[in-house]
């Protein structure tokens, strides 16, 4: 199928058995590192642009300016450079280095903040906090649209909209669906609209072990690997009534897995990919009444440093 441009490029991305990874155990994940920008975070950028346009908020020509971790910067480079919007990257200095270029190579500005308490590879809520403040002050200054993905409700509709429906045409009998959670947006959006079809589908949140503030209400540590997600807050639209449980994963098991869903399965994934399809085999073994689970290969590996 012909596409007229980048844009139809966004969402429709396929849904694959993970046949290499555990045998006897059947998950199946929305490979979303073939959307343009690399990551799930397209389908999000390309609603908030969408309505911003359709709301008046956003005009052509004008500003864009986003507080990111790197896969929806590259996202919102992608569908800005469509519209024919400038758009700003601001992000932690603690964030590898690949998704400086990729931002650079898709035609985004950026503007590094400090750390505030994370390191390099390691971003936590506090820096992510300090990063969304200089974002929003300078697009005040600047009179730019401030996308702020943590509270846009464009970022859960976009799931509702488009993950949801994917899955659930591709797979009806689908029985549970397991999500990290950074932003929340694609495990909000995409539980209510699989329960919406089938109040009886388990929706499994995922987090890092210490960090599991939403599980535990608790946090041990907030460094941990997997970038863009666990920011030990609750995301300003989570709603925990989505949850029927909440998963934690390790550093060690997510680096492992990670490794074997490249090696083995043959694709290419980043961390938090590795952290769903750990928390989807965990799920299997102490639900063996599940038969088709669906979980999220978010990204690509290109993004990281030390894979």
């Amino acid at each position: 199928m012909i596409k007229q441009g980048t844009l139809e490029l966004i969402n429709n991305t396929p849904l694959i058995k993970l046949d290499k990874i555990k045998s006897g155990l059947v998950i199946y994940a929305k490979l979303e590192s073939v959307q343009p920008g690399g990551s799930v975070k397209d389908r999000a950028a390309y609603q908030i642009i969408k309505d911003a346009y359709s709301n008046g908020e956003l005009q052509k020509g004008q500003l864009v300016v986003e507080m990111t971790s790197g896969n929806m910067g590259a996202g919102l480079a992608v569908v800005c450079g469509q519209f024919g919007n400038p758009f700003l990257a601001v992000m932690s200095e603690g964030n590898s280095h690949e998704r400086h270029k990729i931002l650079k190579a898709l035609g985004a500005a950026i503007l590094l903040t400090k750390q505030v308490d994370g390191t390099p590879g390691m971003v936590t809520g506090k820096d992510i906090e300090y990063a969304a403040e200089v974002a929003k002050e300078y697009a005040t200054k600047n009179k730019a649209y401030y996308v702020d993905q943590f509270n846009n409700p464009s970022s859960v509709l976009a799931h509702y909209n488009t993950t949801g429906p994917e899955i659930w045409n591709d797979l009806p009998e689908i029985d549970a669906f397991v999500a990290a959670i950074g932003s929340g947006g694609t495990f909000v959006g995409t539980s209510k609209f699989l329960k919406s079809k089938n109040k009886s589908i388990k929706c499994i949140a995922v987090e890092p072990e210490n960090a599991a503030i939403l599980k535990n209400a608790t946090v041990k540590s907030s460094k941990h690997i997997i970038q863009g997600t666990g920011y030990s807050s609750v995301p300003p639209q989570w709603e925990k009534e989505l949850a029927d449980e909440i998963i934690t994963v390790t550093d060690e098991e997510v680096r492992k897995m990670t490794k074997k869903v490249s090696q083995e399965q043959g694709l290419f994934v980043g961390y938090s990919a590795g952290a769903n399809v750990v928390a989807s085999l965990k799920y299997l073994k102490s639900n063996p009444n599940i038969q088709n689970i669906v979980t999220i290969l978010c990204d690509t590996d290109y993004k990281y440093s030390d894979l």
